[in-house]
């Protein structure tokens, strides 16, 4: 019998460009796992948030730092939330999270549905506007804002985590698209 070893891969094989003062990379090292609130467990949730991860639980649109591993809650909808964060054993996302939240949450790891682009610098929002329907002006989607929406046909979920910073995440079956899509862009407003 052969003997062969699988080895995982990111989405889109670690890219990393600079086009001017922008720079675009995946971000391949972080775990996104979902958190649904059982229905009437909005308490509990509260309690085990705070004890679990040091954090409280945001608002649909917004985003929450934890005191654990340097973890961002991401207030996806009323009863669900993703958890961004570097996790100690990337194969077992879900049960640390699992493990702080304890019966508070139905967890799910999303890590691998996902591809994740960074966009920084200069540039970056003028770039992100020719795709993106929302305002990313700073006073209508300030640092720590969170949303859902559309670009270039393509599902993403769109993190502002600093003043010239954006975090997207696209569905990876996406991904190769998606990272052109973003080139173009940058490409037709850098310069």
């Amino acid at each position: 019998m052969a003997e062969f070893a699988l080895k995982a891969r990111a989405p889109l094989d670690g890219y990393a460009r600079t086009f001017g003062t922008i720079s675009l990379a995946e971000e391949a090292g972080l775990s996104l796992v979902s958190a649904a609130v059982p229905q009437g467990g909005d308490d509990a949730l509260a309690a085990a948030l705070a004890a679990g991860l040091g954090a409280a639980r945001p608002a649909t649109g917004d985003s929450a730092l934890c005191d654990r591993y340097g973890a961002r809650l991401l207030g996806m909808q009323p009863d669900q939330m993703f958890i961004l964060f570097e996790a100690p054993d990337p194969d077992r996302a879900a049960e640390t999270v699992g493990d702080a939240l304890g019966p508070a949450a139905y967890v799910t790891d999303q890590s691998d549905s996902w591809a994740m682009l960074r966009i920084a610098g200069a540039g970056a929002r003028a770039a992100l506007e020719r795709i993106c329907m929302l305002d990313l002006d700073a006073a209508a989607f300030p640092e720590g804002r969170v949303a859902r929406t559309v670009m270039e046909h393509l599902a993403v979920i769109i993190l502002r985590d600093g003043t010239d910073r954006f975090l997207l995440m696209s569905p990876r079956s996406s991904a190769r698209s998606f990272l052109h899509a973003v080139e173009v862009s940058i490409g037709n407003t850098a310069g």
